[in-house]
Order: C-alpha cells, then sequence, then structure tokens
C-alpha cells in the first residue's frame, strides 16, 4: 500500500519539482517552446507560489517526492477565476490515485480562496490527465482565457465549482 501525503511546497522542492516536470514533457515528446518545459518560473516553483491567491500542493509518495499541482491567479483571467497549473506526476506515481487526489486539495484550496471557477491548458499527448479534468467536471472551452504565455497549449477547459 502506497502512502500518499499532501504538502504545500518548499523552497528546498525546487530542483527536484523541476526535474520532475522536465521529465514528463521528454517522456511525452512535448519538450516545446510555450509550454512549461521553457517557462523560466519552472526552476523556482516556492517563489512563483508566494503569490497572494496561489498554493502550490506537492504530491509524496512513501515519503519519495512525486508532483505537484496548483492553484495561481493569472493575470487575465475573469474576476473569480484562477489557474489550476504546474499539475506533474513522476512516471512511478502516475495511476495510483496521486493526481485525483492533488487535483481535489486544489479545487477545494480555489473554493476556500474564494474563486469561483478554475481553468487550465494542456496538450492532447497529457490524455490520461485530461480525461481526470472531465471526470472532475472540466468542460473544454474554444480558446485560451488569461495571459498565462503559454502559446504551445492547445486544449483549455473551465470548471465552475
Amino acid at each position: 500500500m502506497n502512502t500518499i501525503t499532501l504538502r504545500t511546497i518548499k523552497q528546498e522542492d525546487n530542483k527536484s519539482l523541476a526535474s520532475i516536470i522536465r521529465t514528463v514533457f521528454e517522456e511525452y515528446d512535448t519538450a516545446r517552446p510555450g509550454t512549461v518545459y521553457f517557462d523560466p518560473t519552472t526552476d523556482d516553483l516556492y517563489s512563483l507560489f508566494q503569490t497572494p491567491r496561489s498554493v502550490c500542493w506537492v504530491a509524496e509518495v512513501d515519503g519519495q517526492l512525486a508532483g505537484c499541482a496548483g492553484i495561481f491567479p493569472t493575470p487575465g483571467l475573469p474576476d473569480g477565476c484562477c489557474e489550476f497549473a504546474k499539475f506533474y506526476l513522476a512516471s512511478f506515481a502516475r495511476g495510483k490515485g496521486v493526481g485525483r487526489k492533488l487535483m481535489e486539495q486544489c479545487l477545494n484550496t480555489a473554493k476556500e480562496l474564494g474563486y469561483k471557477q478554475v481553468y487550465l491548458e494542456s496538450l492532447p499527448e497529457f490524455n490520461s490527465a485530461i480525461s481526470l479534468y472531465e471526470k472532475l467536471g472540466f468542460q473544454p472551452l474554444n480558446a485560451p482565457l488569461g495571459n498565462s504565455g503559454h502559446f504551445g497549449c492547445n486544449i483549455w477547459m473551465l470548471k465552475n465549482l
């Protein structure tokens, strides 16, 4: 039985999380401009998530860092809307309920912080994550919202809380 623990990000997580995120992009052959792979904030998620009304949750499986997910008040989003961002899991943690647990924690945190909607961006290659988004009530959009800077993403979804 795997023990899944969630906690907020610590500064010492930065290097390991950046490695997990970039490894995911390499695994799925999606390491291209306009994605988190090349986003300079990927190397210092701790500082990024010091932004007011943002939280980054880190998952550990049996004490080993397994991934992260957060909510972030991305500039340009409608009032009351935050972005579900930086959702990445190491390969050993997939298929064990870690992703669902992270997402549910983020959605609960968004509600606690007073958000009414959660927006996300993704890529078709991340089909298992997209399936989870749909199961949790995210609906597809025809165009992006906000100014994430991730012009390489071509799937956009929104959930009302």
